[in-house]
């Protein structure tokens, strides 16, 4: 496979903007956070807890998608360094490595969006329970 300078820095727009989506990710999440504890301090319940677990869960996920994604555009970085020095072989290696964090990331991005989905979950089925009582829902 021919690899050259500018092979990396295809990378670098994706990994750029994989990066801000994360952070998107996390600042949600933080303020849901702020928004639960407000919610727990003023009204205990059971749910809450059971979003406290979910959204910890969350915050280590989107850390380690964060910290991958750092650690793929810096080696990507270094490939590039690599390559520039016309080490041809380092680069190359650099290159896959930054490519296999780069794809430990996004499977981590999909696991985290499934607990994600499960959060919500939780809230519907609340919701539903409550209303049943109501005689709004009925399935």
């Amino acid at each position: 496979m021919e690899i050259t300078l500018a092979t990396p820095s295809l990378l670098f727009p994706a990994i750029s903007l994989l990066l801000l989506a994360y952070t998107n990710r996390f600042l949600g999440l933080a303020s849901v956070v702020r928004a639960l504890h407000a919610a727990h301090t003023a009204a205990p319940h059971e749910i809450y807890v059971q979003q406290i677990q979910n959204l910890r869960t969350r915050l280590k996920m989107i850390r380690t998608m964060q910290f991958l994604g750092v650690v793929s555009i810096l080696l990507c970085t270094v490939a590039m360094f690599c390559l520039f020095l016309g080490w041809l072989e380092a680069g190359k290696a650099t290159f896959g490595a930054s490519l296999l964090f780069m794809i430990a990331s996004l499977i981590v991005s999909a696991w985290e969006i499934q607990i994600s989905v499960r959060a919500l979950d939780v809230q519907l089925k609340d919701i539903e329970r409550s209303e049943k009582g109501r005689g709004i829902f009925t399935r």
